[in-house]
């Protein structure tokens, strides 16, 4: 068995499975792009919290889920862009605007990984790595 080729798509999978599953947390293993993945999540409030735990020579990332009153997960659609096979990269100009500035587009720049309207003030452009809402 080999490894995972695209850890962005595995980190958003599983999230997007679990939610529809409706558990209360989600483990994936730890890496800083995924945790600032996961940051971005829990300041625009998809995902309550997230915890980094040191354990094996990986370590892992635990990502409490977040639902409404109904137990109706918050993230609707999330949605991996750029693919190692089809990189997508956008200028300041060409960041898109999800769902009309309701949803979040998560880009990695040059100044680390930013959402969307972070970028604009930045006025840098970058990768687009997904889009959530």
């Amino acid at each position: 068995m080999s490894g995972i080729q695209d850890p962005v798509a595995d980190l958003l999978t599983r999230v997007r499975n679990a939610q529809q599953a409706r558990h209360a947390t989600v483990s994936v293993p730890a890496s800083n792009l995924k945790e600032a993945i996961l940051g971005i999540l829990v300041e625009r409030g998809y995902l309550a919290s997230v915890e980094r735990i040191d354990e094996g020579p990986q370590g892992k990332l635990v990502a409490e889920l977040r639902y409404d009153g109904e137990n109706v997960g918050l993230i609707q659609s999330i949605k991996r862009v750029s693919r190692p096979s089809r990189r997508v990269y956008v200028g300041v100009d060409e960041i898109p605007e999800v769902l009309n500035g309701l949803g979040v587009a998560i880009l990695s720049t040059s100044r680390g990984v930013l959402a969307d309207d972070e970028a604009r003030t930045a006025n840098v452009g970058g990768e687009l790595l997904c889009t959530v809402y």
